[in-house]
């Protein structure tokens, strides 16, 4: 018997296996694809809750300077 030649069961028997993994290397991908996409709709949807929100406040300073003093970013609580 040649070097090269491989009996036809065996031959049969890796190309079934290498079947049965292609299967489960596509089933992989897909199922990645899926969970790519749902989680990129889950930051989408994260993030839509949010507003972006621009602040500004006329300060009368005499000096010169001025500085704000008690930022909260919750319920408004007052500074003692």
């Amino acid at each position: 018997m040649n070097e090269k030649d491989v009996p036809y069961l065996v031959y049969e028997g890796t190309m079934a296996r290498m079947e049965r993994t292609i299967h489960r290397l596509w089933t992989l991908a897909v199922l990645l694809v899926i969970l790519l996409v749902g989680t990129n709709i889950a930051w989408i949807c994260y993030e839509s809750q949010y507003e972006d929100v621009t602040v500004t406040q006329d300060v009368d300073t005499g000096n010169g300077s001025a500085f704000v003093r008690g930022v909260s970013y919750g319920e408004s609580t007052p500074d003692g």
